[in-house]
C-alpha cells in the first residue's frame, strides 16, 4: 500500500474521536475541532515558513457533516500562498467511518498566519511550489480572498452607514419577537500552562475552543434546543495572552435568520494588575452561527429579534451587515465548478420547455424567507438562501406604464444599451411571438475569460388589466451553438422580470436570478457590499425606460 505523501507545506493529521472529544450528544464537539484545526494550521504554517508562527484569523470555517465517537478525523491543512510575512492555510477536515469505509466532508476553513522573526532578522517568505492545477487555482483565489480580508472593516463600516437610511421591517413591532437580554453569557478562564503554545503563548485554538463554548450556551438560550455550529464567520486575533492572563469571554445573540441564529463574542485579557483595576485588553472577537434541532432531529426556526436599546440596534444591524458580506465571498471562498448544462432544446417539445420557463420564474418569486440586503431610493435588493443555493431579487419602482417597462425589457436585443454585464444578445431563433432563443457574451470577470449564454426568453402579456407582465429567462443547449474555446460557456438557472402596474403611468420591476457558479463572480461584490455594480445597473435600467416614450415602440417592434 502506498502512502499519499503531502506536498511541501502540506501536513496531514488523523485523529481517532474519543468520548472525552464529544458533546453530550456522542457528536465531535466543534470546540474540539477548532483546536485541532488551529494546531494542524499552524504546523503547515512553520513547514512552509522555517519559524515560528502565530495565528492572525481564521475565517470562512463551514462545518457541513457531524463526527462522532468511533470516527476517525482527518485534517489536511495546505499553504496556498505565502506573502511577505504572511500566509493562508487552506483546510480541509474530512470524517471516516471504521466500519463502513465511509469519508465524508466535515468542515472546510481558512486560516492566515504570521512568521514571526528571528532577533532583528527581517522575514520574506518563500513563494509556494505549485505543482498541480488545482494549486494554481487555490494561489490565485487566496490573492483575492487577502483583499476581501483586507477591505472587511471599510465595507462593513460602509454597510452599516448605509443600514441606517432605510427601516428593515423586521425592526418594526412584530407579534412573536424577542429580546436578546437572557442569551447575555459571561465565563472567565485562567491561562494554565496546559493552555500555552509552543511560543509561550495561549494557543489561539484554545482561545477559539472556549469562544465556542460560550457562545453556544448564548444560542442554546434562546431556542432551547440543541444548537449546531454551522459556521464561523471570522476568528480575529488582535493580541496575544500569556500564561496566567484570565481570559474574559462575553457572548450574546446578534440577530436571527430564519433557521440560523448569530452570535457575537468578545474576549478581554487581564493580567494581575490589569485584573485588579478592571480595564483589559480586547484579545479577540468573533461571531458564530448556528443552527438547532429538537429532540426529533428537525431545524427549528428561530424567533425574530426585537432591537431593545441601541447597541441591540448596532449588533442587529451588524449582523444584517454580516450576512451580506458572506454572501458575497460564496463564489471567492468555494470557487465550485459549473455544473453542465442539462436541459436540450427540443422544437417538439418547445410548449412545455416554454410554460416550465415561465413556471420557475413564477415558483422563485413565490418563495418564502426573502430579506432586505440593501435599499437605496427607487431600488431595493433581495436575497434568498435555500440549500445553499442563492437568490437574488432587484425591486425597481419605474415612472413608466407597466406595459412600456414589458416591451423594452422583453426584447433582449436593447439589453446591452442599459446592462454592462451584456457585451452583446442576438436572436439566434425566433420560435414563436413569445418565445426567442438568444446567443449572449459577457465581459471578462476576475482575470477569467469572457462568459457566453445560450438562452430561452419566454414572454407572457397578463390575461386581464392590473396582472403581472412576465418575461422568463433560462438557459438552453442548442446544437448549432456549441461551445467556443474563446469563451466560458455559462449557464442561467432561472431568472427574469415581474412587471406590476401600480397606477396607468408606473409600475414595479422585480428582477429574479437563481445564481448559478458561473453567474455568481457578476453578483458576488455587489452581495458582499464592497461594489455597487446591481444598484447602477437597476438604476441605468430605470433611466433606460423612463427615458423612452410611448412613440418609441414603434422602434422597437
Amino acid at each position: 500500500m502506498e502512502l499519499e505523501r503531502p506536498a511541501p507545506g502540506e501536513v496531514h493529521v488523523s485523529q481517532a474521536i474519543q468520548p472525552a472529544h464529544a458533546n453530550l450528544r456522542g457528536e465531535l464537539s466543534a470546540a474540539q475541532l477548532l483546536k485541532w484545526i488551529d494546531a494542524a494550521a499552524c504546523l503547515a504554517a512553520e513547514k512552509h515558513a522555517g519559524v515560528s508562527c502565530v495565528t492572525a484569523s481564521v475565517d470562512d470555517i463551514q462545518f457541513e457533516e457531524t463526527a462522532r465517537v468511533g470516527q476517525v478525523i482527518t485534517i489536511k491543512a495546505k499553504v496556498t500562498r505565502a506573502f511577505s510575512t504572511s500566509m493562508e492555510i487552506s483546510i480541509k477536515v474530512t470524517v471516516q467511518d471504521m466500519f463502513t469505509g465511509i469519508e465524508k466532508l466535515v468542515s472546510v476553513a481558512f486560516s492566515t498566519f504570521v512568521a514571526k522573526p528571528v532577533g532583528k532578522e527581517k522575514i520574506h517568505l518563500k513563494p509556494v511550489t505549485l505543482l498541480t492545477e488545482q494549486d494554481h487555482v487555490e494561489h490565485n483565489l487566496a490573492s483575492e480572498r487577502r483583499k476581501v480580508r483586507l477591505q472587511h472593516e471599510d465595507t462593513f463600516k460602509n454597510l452599516m452607514k448605509e443600514s441606517g437610511k432605510f427601516d428593515d421591517p423586521t425592526c418594526d413591532e412584530e407579534e412573536g419577537t424577542v429580546s436578546t437580554r437572557g442569551t447575555s453569557v459571561q465565563s472567565i478562564e485562567l491561562v494554565l500552562p496546559p493552555h500555552a503554545n509552543h511560543h509561550g503563548n495561549t494557543f489561539g485554538g484554545q482561545i477559539m475552543a472556549w469562544m465556542e463554548t460560550v457562545a453556544t450556551i448564548s444560542a442554546s438560550r434562546l431556542c432551547r434546543a440543541h444548537p449546531l455550529l454551522k459556521s464561523v464567520d471570522m476568528f480575529k486575533f488582535r493580541g496575544p495572552s500569556t500564561v496566567g492572563d484570565r481570559l474574559v469571554f462575553n457572548a450574546i445573540v446578534n440577530n436571527t435568520f430564519q433557521t440560523c441564529v448569530e452570535v457575537g463574542v468578545r474576549v478581554e485579557a487581564f493580567d494581575c494588575q490589569e485584573w485588579s483595576g478592571g480595564q483589559g485588553r480586547h484579545i479577540n472577537s468573533a461571531f458564530l452561527i448556528y443552527n438547532a434541532v429538537d429532540d426529533k432531529e428537525e431545524l427549528i426556526t428561530f424567533p425574530r429579534i426585537k432591537p431593545m436599546s441601541k447597541d441591540d440596534f448596532r449588533r442587529y444591524r451588524g449582523a444584517l451587515a454580516r450576512k451580506r458580506i458572506r454572501l458575497g465571498r460564496k463564489y471567492i471562498i468555494s470557487h465550485k465548478g459549473e455544473v453542465p448544462l442539462c436541459i436540450h432544446w427540443d422544437t417538439g417539445n418547445q410548449v412545455s420547455l416554454s410554460n416550465g420557463n415561465v413556471e420557475a420564474l413564477k415558483s422563485l418569486a413565490a418563495k418564502s424567507g426573502w430579506e432586505v440586503t440593501s435599499a437605496v431610493e427607487k431600488i431595493k435588493i433581495y436575497t434568498l438562501e435555500e440549500h445553499n443555493i442563492l437568490s437574488v431579487c432587484v425591486e425597481k419602482h419605474v415612472e413608466r406604464p407597466a406595459h412600456l417597462a414589458y416591451h423594452l425589457l422583453s426584447d433582449f436585443t436593447k439589453r446591452p444599451l442599459w446592462d454592462p454585464h451584456y457585451m452583446s444578445c442576438e436572436v439566434i431563433d425566433w420560435v414563436s411571438e413569445d418565445d426567442q432563443i438568444y446567443y449572449i457574451t459577457c465581459p471578462v470577470v476576475n482575470d477569467d475569460k469572457p462568459k457566453d449564454l445560450v438562452v430561452l426568453v419566454s414572454r407572457r402579456r397578463p390575461l386581464k388589466d392590473g396582472h403581472t407582465y412576465t418575461v422568463a429567462v433560462r438557459s438552453v443547449i442548442l446544437p448549432s451553438v456549441p461551445p467556443s474555446p474563446q469563451y466560458s460557456r455559462s449557464e442561467i438557472i432561472s431568472a427574469g422580470f415581474l412587471i406590476r402596474a401600480i397606477d396607468s403611468s408606473s409600475c414595479t420591476v422585480s428582477y429574479f436570478n437563481q445564481i448559478s457558479a458561473s453567474i455568481l463572480p457578476y453578483f458576488a461584490g455587489n452581495l458582499g457590499g464592497w461594489s455597487k455594480s446591481i444598484e447602477e445597473t437597476a438604476a441605468s435600467c430605470i433611466q433606460f425606460i423612463e427615458n423612452t416614450t410611448d412613440d418609441g415602440l414603434i422602434s422597437i417592434f
